[in-house]
């Protein structure tokens, strides 16, 4: 397994989710892509994206079929370049949760429609699958809300 998904994993583990990591045959960069290697719906895929609200960086879990309403909830995108250093994870791999830092957390209540989900660990093919009561619960002070265009 590649050293970023096994670092990735301890982390998790020591806030307590307790993940199976896998390699997917192909890449899972994108919701489609991921849906497709991993045979789910693309809404299964969780899309980790960094924001910045008032220069501070935020996480937004979004659903893989939904956009995220940056507008109407006064977000704008990050850099590559932010996105990493927020997270300590490139784009295309960055997980939920287990950053470098805590992050402000933002979930799409849209993901409360699946038993569970999928989730990027750490690099482009690393993913794992978790209840979304689970992925909640790991992430305690994470705002649930309706967060569609």
């Amino acid at each position: 397994m590649h050293p970023t998904a096994v670092k990735l994993s301890e982390r998790l583990s020591d806030q307590g989710l307790e993940v199976t990591v896998t390699m997917a045959s192909a890449s899972t960069r994108t919701a489609g892509q991921a849906a497709q290697a991993l045979g789910c719906e693309v809404g299964q895929i969780v899309k980790s994206l960094v924001f910045l609200r008032d220069d501070e960086p935020v996480m937004v879990l979004c659903a893989g079929d939904r956009l995220v309403a940056t507008a109407r909830l006064g977000l704008q995108p990050a850099s590559a370049d932010q996105a990493r250093a927020a997270t300590g994870f490139a784009i295309g791999g960055i997980p939920p949760l287990g950053h470098d830092r805590a992050l402000a957390t933002v979930v799409d209540e849209s993901l409360r429609r699946f038993a569970t989900v999928w989730c990027a660990a750490g690099t482009p093919q690393a993913v794992f699958e978790v209840t979304v009561e689970a992925l909640l619960e790991a992430i305690p002070d994470a705002s649930v809300q309706d967060v569609s265009a």
